[in-house]
């Protein structure tokens, strides 16, 4: 093969791409979105966790007179016991207020008569912003009924402890980096989809584009071997995804220090080698990616219907992705040739602080580039095709 082809091809289809504004702004922009996403969502989960510890609760209590020790134990607590509106359930579901504590009539006496005294705790399940609240809410009445029982047991010489039949100590495996892989399972996903579009724009212009241009044929007719010609345009798309996959990569990796997350218990730690790892494990799933879109748009006639083609099947190697954010899928050894797939389990123990062995590598990549190479191969032989070149594929 001419390599000095191969090069003006690649240099050809970068230039065009560069003077595209289409191209450059889904590489430079649709990249940063996850990891914006990301970082929004911590933000705002960080900043209502830190409200709701650190500010009084307002409670709209209705007859607070009932329960006077109930009410004196709120306010030791930082809770503000405030009027309940006149019609609790409406307040609550109207989103006029979180939640409402009603003490009814016969609370007292049943305090008094050792027996469980009625409490009515008006909730929204369905507002997540209000689950805080609910939630403090909750763990302070189970605190108070703890109390309670306590004091119960001692009137009459039983040890609170006799209560207590086992004794579960209960050890926690997970770490903090662990626990904050879970925010991070879009991770994979958003660097599948950083791959297709980043390399989408060129890799259909270059094919689809130009035959809609009437460009590609004198190309072609060029004396050029077609696998230069493929390679170059493949080289090209590749450039563009790669630099997708990296400022995406970048992207996730600085969110831990644009947000702090202490106040939600996690501790993300994506140190420039787990981001190195992630970024040669994905180069040729990057290879596959492009000349899968290679292969498509050459079959297509326009410029639209090759990026409907593409917009359609970039869901198929992203959904793995999804999967993993929801169900736990233990490691095996055959899922590491399914490329995408095994990509994307092993970034998830990345993530989680597993180990990932250098063979496992070895074998999800080796298995890629097969993919990788077979699918460009084809693409080299829809290129020799005179339907091809004459627009009746």
């Amino acid at each position: 093969m001419r390599w000095d082809l191969l090069g003006v091809v690649f240099r050809k289809e970068v230039i065009d791409s560069l003077r595209d504004r289409r191209t450059l702004a889904m590489v430079l922009f649709f990249p940063v979105f996850g990891p914006l996403v990301l970082a929004g969502t911590l933000s705002l989960v960080s900043r209502q966790a830190r409200d709701v510890d650190e500010k009084p609760l307002a409670l709209p209590v209705v007859a607070p007179e009932r329960a006077p020790n109930l009410m004196a134990f709120l306010a030791e607590r930082d809770v503000e016991v405030k009027p309940a509106p006149a019609d609790p359930a409406g307040a609550v579901r109207s989103g006029d207020a979180d939640v409402v504590l009603e003490i009814p009539p016969n609370h007292a006496e049943a305090l008094r008569e050792a027996r469980p005294a009625p409490l009515v705790l008006y909730v929204d399940q369905s507002r997540q912003s209000a689950r805080p609240a609910t939630q403090r809410v909750r763990s302070l009445l189970e605190a108070y009924s703890h109390r309670i029982g306590v004091q119960r047991l001692l009137l009459r010489g039983v040890h609170p402890a006799a209560t207590t039949a086992l004794a579960v100590e209960e050890v926690d495996l997970a770490t903090p980096q662990s626990r904050a892989a879970l925010l991070l399972s879009t991770l994979p996903y958003f660097l599948v989809v950083a791959l297709f579009i980043g390399g989408m724009s060129v890799a259909i212009d270059a094919t689809a584009g130009e035959r809609e241009r009437q460009s590609l044929e004198s190309l072609l007719l060029h004396p050029v071997p077609r696998s230069a010609v493929v390679l170059g345009k493949l080289a090209a798309a590749a450039a563009f995804s790669g630099a997708a996959l990296v400022e995406t990569t970048i992207g996730f990796g600085a969110v831990p220090h644009l947000v702090s997350m202490e106040q939600l218990g996690f501790s993300i730690r994506l140190d420039p080698a787990v981001l190195a790892r992630i970024l040669v494990l994905m180069v040729p799933l990057l290879l596959l990616v492009c000349a899968f879109i290679l292969l498509v748009a050459s079959r297509a006639r326009t410029f639209r219907a090759a990026q409907s083609s593409v917009s359609f099947m970039m869901l198929v190697p992203a959904t793995p992705g999804i999967v993993l954010a929801l169900v736990p899928i233990k490691l095996k050894l055959w899922m590491l040739a399914v490329p995408a797939f095994g990509e994307q389990l092993l970034v998830n123990r990345m993530l989680r602080g597993e180990p990932v062995e250098a063979a496992q590598m070895a074998l999800c990549m080796a298995s890629t580039l097969l993919w990788a190479a077979a699918v460009a191969a084809l693409t080299v032989r829809a290129f020799r095709d005179e339907k091809f070149l004459f627009g009746k594929a």
